[in-house]
């Protein structure tokens, strides 16, 4: 693994720093420096289109669908950048992240035209629509059913925990096209327009008060024919694709987030005196020591990638991270409660300009009364769950990176 950056990616560097410079808000970069909430609603607004201009969205896609055709090296530079500046990078996740990148790899020339313009330019957004109420981690055991009528599709079912399904355009969507084949195989990744008679959105209330998971009903909702990616009944394939997508990105900058979160504990341990306390220290060690395995194995994948090399280290790197990560946050901020103790109650507990998860959504906004802090306790106990359970996670590892026998799975009970 070498550390050493080639030439040409630091001379990128200093480009992206000075955009970032000069088109982040006066004082950003200024110790200290807050954002009232109307000037936040505004930059908010606002950023996606310098994003645009300065063709930072998607800016590792091919010239010829929008992008600027950055190397991988250039890429990871700019992911560095924005994650050194804390200035958001995406227009939207789901669109530019994850069904952006499937559309390019899987999707009709018209496809690409319709949609990727929208995703590069920031006025479309997208949710997913994979989870059903008993399908989640058994994902191929999915219900909602999609039949064609002449030249459309026709839908119905039910997903859930549909993040921004309140808010999005699209949903990339997985259906069952063909009950009669076996459950992976009878699967397709359709493109279907949220705006729609056919389709309700219920929020789900988290106990932050945030709603931003739905429920989404499909009551004969339709789609055209031609908005399926990969083809008819190859949707288990397709899906695959877009989950390497998700659980692929920010390879060098994902431990970042978690090492500004182990500073504020450091800081709030040794202004409250728990630092003092063996078993406190012991425990931020230990959360230290695995964010500088994140960063290590992140650089680990890069160089894996930058080779061409995929040896057994690495597939299993990749199968084990989002596992790794999601367990050793929920610890951390089992170690946030203990630090912060009966504060932690509090609403002003902890700094509101940190790094939490939780921070960016403002959840006071939302009536609860909770610290960003304890914001981000709740959403730790999910992380084990999205993006494919540890359960599942440990399964494929065992089964597929150490070629162990599959679980056995419960006898059937007989009459």
């Amino acid at each position: 693994m070498d550390l050493t950056y080639p030439d040409e990616a630091e001379q990128f560097r200093v480009e992206i720093k000075s955009w970032l410079h000069e088109n982040l808000p006066a004082g950003w970069f200024d110790d200290g420096f807050e954002m009232s909430a109307a000037d936040r609603q505004q930059f908010n607004e606002e950023w996606p289109a310098k994003l645009f201009e300065g063709g930072w969205i998607c800016a590792t896609w091919p010239a010829e669908y929008g992008g600027k055709g950055l190397t991988t090296m250039q890429g990871v530079v700019l992911s560095e950048e924005f994650a050194n500046a804390k200035a958001p990078m995406r227009g939207d996740f789901f669109g530019d992240t994850l069904v952006g990148p499937t559309l390019l790899q899987w999707g009709t020339e018209e496809q690409k035209k319709e949609f990727l313009p929208g995703i590069l330019q920031g006025t479309t957004s997208w949710c997913q629509g994979f989870s059903e109420p008993n399908s989640g981690s058994d994902l191929a055991s999915l219900k909602t059913t999609a039949a064609l009528d002449g030249e459309e599709w026709v839908i119905n079912g039910q997903k859930v925990w549909t993040t921004g399904g309140h808010h999005a355009d699209y949903c990339f969507l997985l259906t069952r096209t063909d009950p009669d084949t076996p459950k992976h195989g009878g699967i397709s990744y359709m493109l279907v327009p949220m705006k729609q008679d056919g389709i309700e959105v219920r929020g789900i209330t988290q106990p932050d008060g945030t709603a931003e998971f739905c429920e989404v009903f499909f009551d004969n909702a339709k789609c055209s024919k031609g908005a399926v990616v990969g083809g008819v009944n190859n949707g288990w394939t397709v899906a695959n694709s877009t989950l390497a997508f998700e659980r692929g990105q920010s390879a060098t900058t994902g431990y970042r987030r978690f090492a500004d979160e182990y500073r504020l504990l450091v800081e709030a341990g040794t202004k409250n005196g728990k630092i003092d306390d063996p078993l406190i220290r012991q425990r931020l060690m230990e959360f230290y020591t695995k964010i500088e395995i994140l960063r290590i194995n992140g650089l680990r994948n890069l160089t894996s990638t930058l080779t061409g090399s995929q040896d057994m280290g690495t597939v299993t790197l990749g199968a084990t991270n989002k596992m790794f990560w999601s367990e050793m946050h929920q610890q951390a901020m089992e170690l946030a409660l203990d630090i912060y103790g009966a504060d932690s109650m509090l609403i002003d507990c902890g700094p509101e300009s940190g790094n939490w998860p939780a921070a960016a959504r403002d959840v006071r906004r939302d009536g609860y009364p909770v610290s960003a802090m304890m914001s981000s306790f709740f959403f730790s106990r999910s992380e084990t769950i999205w993006g494919g359970t540890s359960q599942i996670q440990r399964n494929i590892v065992g089964e597929r990176v150490l070629g162990l026998p599959k679980e056995p799975k419960p006898p059937v009970p007989t009459a």
